[in-house]
C-alpha cells in the first residue's frame, strides 16, 4: 500500500493533485488552462513525463503520471514554479477583472513560505497516491474523466477540453497524453 501522500518510488506511476492556494477558481478562463497544458506538454517532451490521465478544473487539476527518468518527485514542482510565473504574467497582461483581490491572495501566500521570493499560486504538496493496481487505475482514470461531469461543467466527460477524456473517446486535445488500454484494466 502507498506512503502518507508523497512519490516515494521515482520509477512508480501516481495519481497527483495539484491545487492553487486557497482552491482560487483561477481556471475558469481558456488561456489560463491552456498555460498548465503547455507547461505539461514541456515536460512531456523534454523531462520524460507520461501523462496517462488528466483533468484541470477551476481550482486544481488531477493526473496520472509517471516519468520515464525516473524523477517524477522533480517534475511538479519545476511545472508549478514555471506555471506560477505564466499565470501571474498573464493575468497581468490580460487584465484579469479579479487581480486586486487574486495577486494579494497569492502574494501573502508566497510572503508566508521561505521558499519563495513572490507569489505562490500553488499549494506546496501534490497529494501523491501512487496506482498500485489496475483496479486503483481504473477508479482514478473514471474519477478524473467525471470530475467536469459530477462539477456540472458538461454532461459528457469527453466534452470537457481540458481533459484526457477527450483523448479516450478517440480525438486529440490539448495535453499530449499517452493511453492505457482501458479494457485491460478490467481483467
Amino acid at each position: 500500500m502507498p506512503s502518507a501522500y508523497q512519490i516515494d518510488k521515482q520509477d512508480g506511476i501516481y495519481f497527483l493533485t495539484s491545487t492553487i492556494v486557497d482552491w482560487v477558481d483561477l481556471f475558469i478562463r481558456d488561456n489560463y488552462k491552456q498555460i498548465v497544458a503547455d507547461s505539461l506538454n514541456y515536460c512531456i517532451k523534454n523531462l520524460g513525463l507520461e501523462v496517462y490521465a488528466y483533468v484541470i478544473m477551476t481550482s486544481h487539476m488531477h493526473m496520472i503520471a509517471g516519468a520515464k527518468h525516473n524523477n517524477l518527485s522533480n517534475i511538479p514542482g519545476r511545472m508549478h514554479r514555471h506555471t506560477s510565473l505564466e499565470l501571474i504574467n498573464e493575468m497581468k497582461q490580460c487584465r484579469e477583472s479579479r487581480i486586486d483581490w487574486v495577486l494579494p491572495i497569492f502574494r501573502e501566500a508566497g510572503l508566508k513560505n521561505p521558499r519563495n521570493n513572490n507569489y505562490q499560486v500553488w499549494q506546496q504538496h501534490n497529494h501523491a497516491e501512487e496506482v498500485y493496481s489496475r483496479k486503483f487505475m481504473l477508479s482514478k482514470i473514471l474519477y478524473i474523466h467525471n470530475n467536469p461531469v459530477e462539477a456540472g461543467f458538461v454532461s459528457r466527460a469527453e466534452d470537457y477540453l481540458y481533459s484526457s477524456a477527450v483523448d479516450y473517446s478517440g480525438s486529440k486535445r490539448p495535453v499530449n497524453v499517452t493511453l492505457i488500454e482501458l479494457h485491460s484494466l478490467f481483467y
